[in-house]
């Protein structure tokens, strides 16, 4: 057994008990397990404040002192605190806790010296830091730092003596009996040099007890490195594999129905971006491999268009095609407008989704079986495995992210004899950072532009003391034959969120446009899709002036006459919800705008949003901003990417660290594709080791 695959337990100083509530609380096994999870702060002793120099409310202070009375105070509301008055040479500040106050208790003696870590609040001169972090002193030679490393930790651990304190004894144990080794190189001398990096062996030395600020910096730097690294490894080598590997229909001709709906269907041009990303995928469909392909473009900047004439390069070489959706209204959609655009050209295209049943799906998957079906497009249902194609292409998955891989697997097995073609659209524009780790091994187009003639949608942020304007305007839009979306984030009434619901909302538009001079469509998610699907028709129709709706129309809409967007509680959406809904207007001729309405009280958060849709409409602007407010982890898509499992990497800010690790992965296996190089072995015992059992989904997006 090595020294890292070492149960902790047998570690002086930890023991059974100790051992199993590391196992429990955080997951901790082996020595390993223990070096691995790093510090989230560093306590630096050569930097303590003073009582005195504390000057303005919410300072973030270190101090050393004693502790010279302790006392527990009930409230009014019989909730116990504990208060602790803390004294160093220059003055007193008072300590309070709200939580854990009887083993606080406990653990507080009066008179010792401790350290204290925490925010300052300041109010009517009085100084206090409620629920510090705080420790006793040592000035023990063996735990004696600049830096000492502040681990997270939970209750259980903290009473059993394993908090950062506890922890910090264990790691110096480890660290001492831990040799260069044990530890291993996982990087090559060459990435080393290039990039003075720390070797592996003094990183993990450092990052637990830096000797200063430079060691700090270097250790958490070499450790980010590193983590993007090798996830760029497998990426990029899974991409240069898929490609040199996995044959594709080669689709070597442009033929009379691609020919025919450019030159007499289409009737605009083409915007610049959409011919070069058709060069793209053209390329790709020739080339003899799969092509694997995320195709981004904000709402309405022609990616649907794209797709059909994807889809016409297959057809015109004999190939079927099939485009997914995540939502019958969305499919619908897709359905109806390339139905439309190929009017005339002999395709035949058809729809399949859940609510298709009997004799019709069964001449349905018929067809599509036969090869009588050119152009599929529907939802889920197209994965089920009654679903069986003929001949399969090229597979398009829209508004992709909502889509788990495993579901866009099932798209590709449709083809026994050669491997789809497989494009990935989405209207959500996703920051470089995150699109490097989320699909770095897809190639990647992007439709940077939006078609000519459309106006910029004005966005505009207003309070409710502003609601008779609005109403107002919406009174003028209306008088000139355009349309009114009015969206809620809620159905029902909420115990937690004081918020209008969508049927107080629609009551109280009745009150300002009344039946029957006026006529409002409701759509909501829990409506059957036949009732939906009514009243979205009477919308598109012109029959209602204004549709009432939840985020249920945030995709699938194509309403160029509605010229107005009203998102009530607009603080309660996350931006890249607020740009898709922005999406749903702005695409006829008529000035368009969105209304952001909101309470007074606004998080710094929530007014940062707003402010970002008011400033910007580019999609990739936004999407840059939602990585920085809320961090890649809570961002649409990412929960299950793997995207939080980065320690140390900060998607949102680090960026030059990102880009050179994918530049070294991109040159490295394209000079050594197999890593044969002796140079290049560590990186690929490393990578062994990372994925031992690595199911390989290489092949798809």
């Amino acid at each position: 057994m090595s020294y890292l695959s070492t149960e902790i337990e047998f570690i002086k100083g930890v023991g059974p008990m100790k051992g199993e509530a590391l196992r429990s609380e955080l997951g901790i096994k082996t020595i390993r397990d223990f070096l691995f999870i790093y510090p989230f702060r560093y306590i630096d002793k050569t930097k303590f404040q003073s009582v005195k120099d504390i000057r303005s409310d919410g300072d973030i202070v270190m101090l050393k002192g004693e502790i010279v009375s302790v006392e527990k105070i009930r409230g009014n509301n019989k909730r116990v605190r504990l208060s602790a008055l803390f004294k160093d040479p220059s003055g007193f500040i008072e300590l309070v806790w709200f939580q854990k106050v009887k083993m606080i208790e406990e653990f507080i003696t009066k008179g010792k010296e401790y350290t204290v870590f925490g925010k300052v609040s300041v109010y009517g001169g009085k100084k206090t830091i409620t629920h510090p972090e705080f420790e006793e002193y040592q000035n023990d030679p063996e735990l004696h730092i600049t830096f000492d490393p502040v681990y997270p930790s939970t209750e259980k651990l903290d009473r059993m003596g394993l908090d950062s304190k506890g922890r910090r004894r264990i790691v110096k144990k480890i660290l001492d009996g831990l040799k260069p080794e044990h530890i291993g190189e996982n990087l090559s001398d060459d990435i080393l040099a290039q990039l003075r990096l720390p070797s592996r062996y003094d990183t993990v030395q450092w990052i637990h007890f830096p000797k200063g600020e430079e060691q700090k910096n270097l250790a958490i730097n070499r450790i980010k490195f590193e983590e993007f690294f090798f996830v760029q490894m497998q990426l990029v080598g899974k991409k240069s594999t898929r490609k040199s590997l996995l044959k594709g229909a080669i689709f070597d001709k442009i033929g009379d129905k691609f020919n025919t709906f450019f030159t007499q269907n289409l009737s605009f041009e083409l915007t610049n971006a959409q011919k070069r990303v058709l060069k793209e995928i053209r390329y790709d469909l020739g080339a003899g491999y799969q092509m694997n392909r995320l195709l981004q473009g904000d709402v309405g900047s022609g990616k649907t268009i794209v797709a059909l004439m994807s889809m016409l390069m297959a057809t015109d070489n004999g190939y079927q095609s099939c485009m997914m959706a995540p939502t019958e209204i969305l499919a619908t959609q897709h359905y109806k407008s390339i139905s439309e655009m190929v009017e005339g050209l002999d395709i035949n295209v058809q729809f399949l989704s859940g609510s298709i049943k009997g004799k019709k799906r069964q001449q349905i998957l018929q067809a599509l079986e036969e090869g009588f079906v050119d152009i599929i497009i529907g939802t889920h249902a197209l994965i089920e495995d009654k679903v069986v194609f003929n001949n399969l292409g090229i597979s398009i998955t829209d508004e992709q992210h909502r889509f788990g891989v495993a579901q866009r697997a099932s798209l590709w097995r449709k083809n026994d004899s050669i491997a789809p073609h497989i494009l990935v659209m989405t209207a959500t524009p996703i920051p470089r950072t995150l699109a490097m780790t989320l699909y770095g091994d897809l190639d990647v187009s992007i439709i940077d532009e939006l078609p000519p003639g459309r106006k910029e949608v004005q966005t505009i942020h207003k309070f409710e003391n502003h609601r008779p304007r609005l109403i107002e305007f919406m009174h003028s839009e209306i008088k000139k034959g355009r349309q009114i979306y009015v969206v809620y984030p809620l159905i029902e009434e909420s115990e937690t969120l004081d918020l209008e619901n969508l049927q107080e909302g629609y009551d109280k538009l009745l009150q300002y446009f009344p039946l029957p001079d006026y006529k409002i469509s409701v759509v909501h998610g829990r409506m059957k899709a036949a009732d939906k699907e009514y009243e979205m028709q009477r919308f598109v129709k012109k029959i209602t002036q204004i549709m009432v709706a939840t985020t249920v129309i945030e995709v699938g809409v194509n309403v160029p006459n509605a010229s107005v967007m009203v998102i009530e509680n607009s603080e309660r959406f996350g931006l890249s919800q607020l740009h898709q809904l922005r999406g749903r207007v702005g695409r006829g001729a008529d000035q368009s705008y969105c209304i952001l309405m909101s309470g007074n009280k606004l998080s710094a958060q929530a007014r940062e949003r707003l402010t970002t849709m008011v400033r910007t409409t580019n999609g990739f602007e936004i999407a840059e901003a939602d990585l920085q407010i809320r961090g890649p982890g809570e961002m649409e898509g990412t929960r299950q990417s793997g995207v939080n499992e980065f320690k140390l990497l900060n998607l949102a800010k680090d960026h030059k660290i990102m880009n050179a690790a994918r530049y070294f992965a991109e040159k490295l296996l394209e000079e050594d594709p197999n890593l044969l190089n002796p140079g290049n072995i560590r990186i690929l015992n490393y990578l062994k080791f990372l994925n031992p059992n690595q199911k390989d989904w290489s092949r798809i997006s």
